[in-house]
């Protein structure tokens, strides 16, 4: 290289070099502040800032304390921002500092089994910071439905009646419909401690506070925690954590499934979860649809919903079982209606039966698996058919029975129904403690009902 290009390539660098000097101590461009204007309720109104829907806020109180706030909606140059905790000393014109970005992630990774956290994916069981190998997206990303692994394996759940009669396939996404106090918390932990699965995720979403302590101690066991990843948003957490509990416990649940595992998936409970969604939804103005549930927590549930199932061919699954609260037993209450919707069956628990001491409570006429046809063989399935018939002619005309006015003799069906019944209750009925296999589930099922 000649001289003269030798010495313009030096300026050149020397230049270069100042110039990034420069850059460096010059003080970092700070993002456009706001403040709050109003607050109503759980809701911050908020003016002079630029953000998107989802970005996270710091907001600054007077003591010095900063906490975490979210955009949930806007409308012109006003922005709305739910809280995550406690808002106690807020003040007007409180300053607001947007994060800079839109998209939340969250921890995953083998480190989080025998792991309990918040909603907001932070440690609550004492036991040091969470170790993770990765972090994921809280939303999720979409799975092309024609690259899903289609449903062929059935899953053993340890439980008699759904083993036989529901039977459930690895990869499905079953409604666990029960009204309070009937059992759904048994039947849970019998098929945590039961299911044949790598990985269990429990969500506890919107429940009891004593329920956390009580589900991880007393259902899960030291030995079912440590395949186990506990999310606990109860109900006195804000209604922005609670949704976050339920999407961080599918995000988390949607990692173990790309490993290859096979997911157990239980979330209690998906109401809760759309409780949350309407006091978001009408706190920022939504107008209220069916019982007070605006149209957006409709379009929420199954987007969480389809976020489970089985993954691409070759790779994991992920079996869901969404408990749904039916207010007052009303089975047409609007969320379970729309859940019997976008799930592949369900499991209805009877008060009838609970307050009978027959447990699991399960009501065999208003329970279905949508999967079963696909995955069980055809005597299997014409025996639970079967059963089915018999126990529904023999409970049409219990009145009769029970005041007398059954005649022997006059209807054969009706015959063989009352001479079979005792034993049909006998093989709905289980231990909280005792597993039964599914192919023990099925061979007793076919010694009861012969075909």
């Amino acid at each position: 290289m000649n001289p003269i290009a030798c010495e313009a390539n030096h300026r050149w660098a020397k230049a270069l070099a100042r110039y990034q000097e420069r850059a460096r101590e010059a003080p970092p461009v700070l993002r456009a502040e706001g403040r709050v204007t109003r607050m109503v309720g759980l809701t911050m109104e908020v003016i002079g800032i630029r953000a998107s829907i989802g970005e996270r806020c710091a907001l600054a109180l007077p003591d010095g304390r900063r906490i975490e706030a979210e955009v949930v909606g806007f409308t012109g140059d006003r922005f709305f921002l739910m809280p995550t905790s406690d808002v106690r000393g807020l003040a007007p014109d409180a300053r607001v500092i947007p994060a800079g970005s839109g998209t939340l992630d969250v921890p995953a990774g083998d480190g989080l089994l025998g792991r309990i956290l918040d909603g907001a994916g932070h440690p609550l069981d004492g036991k040091g910071p969470l170790r993770f190998s990765a972090r994921v997206p809280l939303n999720g990303t979409s799975i092309n439905p024609l690259a899903r692994h289609p449903i062929h394996e059935t899953l053993d759940v340890g439980v008699r009646a759904i083993n036989a009669l529901f039977t459930v396939g690895r990869g499905q996404r079953m409604g666990l419909f029960a009204g309070s106090g009937v059992g759904k918390s048994i039947l849970l932990g019998m098929m945590t401690r039961f299911t044949n699965a790598d990985v269990i995720v429990v969500g506890l979403i919107g429940e009891r506070g004593r329920e956390v302590k009580e589900f991880v101690e007393q259902i899960l066991g030291s030995e079912g925690l440590a395949r186990s990843v506990v999310v606990a948003a109860p109900a006195d957490s804000s209604p922005l954590l609670r949704m976050r509990g339920a999407a961080l416990a599918t995000s988390i649940a949607e990692w173990f499934r790309d490993q290859g595992r096979n997911v157990l998936l239980l979330m209690d409970s998906l109401t809760r979860y759309a409780q949350a969604g309407r006091e978001i939804a009408l706190s920022i103005g939504e107008p209220p649809a069916t019982k007070g549930y605006p149209p957006s927590v409709f379009a929420k549930l199954p987007a969480l919903v389809e976020r489970t199932g089985n993954g691409d061919v070759g790779g994991g699954s992920i079996t869901a079982f969404y408990t749904v609260l039916a207010e007052g037993d009303d089975q047409q209450d609007p969320i379970a209606d729309a859940a019997r919707a976008i799930l592949d069956g369900h499991i209805v628990l009877s008060r009838r039966l609970a307050e009978s001491g027959h447990y699991p409570a399960i009501d065999v006429e208003a329970s279905i698996s949508r999967v079963m046809p696909s995955i069980a063989t055809v005597r299997h399935q014409e025996a639970a058919r079967r059963f089915r018939w018999l126990y529904s002619t023999y409970r049409q005309n219990a009145d009769l029975i029970s005041v007398g006015a059954y005649s022997p003799g006059a209807n054969p069906r009706l015959d063989e129904a009352v001479a079979i019944y005792p034993r049909l209750q006998d093989f709905l009925q289980q231990g909280m403690k005792q597993p039964s296999a599914f192919q023990t589930s099925q061979e007793e099922l076919l010694q009861l009902i012969r075909v």
